[in-house]
């Protein structure tokens, strides 16, 4: 599931248009980082640029977004939004990859920018607290070329859905339940949004505390 998520996201950040026309140089020591990147006919020289002047923002440093954020930061995203307003529980240790013991009790933000810069030091980090909703939704995610949706909240979601349609910026969606998943990119051009595909949220969704993750 994780390949398939960073396959559609990168994809996706190749297809992209840089806003000013220009991509950022790589310094030599990026060039030498990312070389296995750069063999790829995929990606080459210019599709590493690309990755590097691309703005990502994922929704939730959960079991979701724990290990996608390691590899886009590793990958050369060079901005990355980090949306979450918990703290890191002892009970998230088992999936959430990015966190550790000794962050138990810290905002799951800064557990998560920690990491991202023991692992690369070349990228971007921007953090937002507080939980996306109607108020500040599409403000944040204007600033970015694609989001990935690791969030487990419906009524975020939803709102997620909105700010992006109305912005015009895909999102990858994915969710897990037990060990069930669903994946797909949304939002792209002519394709459905997530109301096309769910009109109204279930009545009753447990979450990973009640059903086990």
């Amino acid at each position: 599931m994780l390949l398939l998520v960073l396959r559609n996201f990168f994809a996706k950040i190749l297809a992209i248009e840089n806003r000013k026309g220009t991509t950022p140089m790589l310094k030599q020591s990026e060039i030498l980082r990312y070389n296995r990147n750069m063999k790829l006919s995929e990606v080459g020289l210019e599709g590493q640029e690309k990755l590097k002047s691309a703005r990502v923002l994922v929704i939730g440093a959960g079991g979701l977004g724990s290990p996608a954020l390691l590899y886009l930061a590793a990958a050369g995203v060079g901005t990355i939004g980090i949306i979450d307003a918990d703290v890191v529980d002892e009970t998230n240790l088992q999936r959430q990859v990015i966190h550790t013991t000794d962050q138990v009790g810290q905002p799951k933000v800064n557990s998560a920018q920690a990491a991202i810069a023991r692992l690369n030091p070349n990228i971007n980090i921007k953090l937002y607290t507080e939980f996306l909703d109607e108020s500040n939704a599409y403000d944040i995610v204007s600033f970015y070329d694609i989001v990935l949706d690791g969030c487990d909240n419906l009524k975020t979601r939803y709102v997620l859905n909105d700010a992006c349609k109305l912005a015009g910026i895909p999102f990858v969606y994915s969710s897990i339940y037990r060990f069930e998943a669903q994946l797909t990119v949304l939002g792209m051009q002519d394709g459905p949004c997530y109301r096309c595909l769910f009109p109204e949220p279930p009545a009753d969704v447990p979450t990973c505390g009640d059903a086990g993750v």
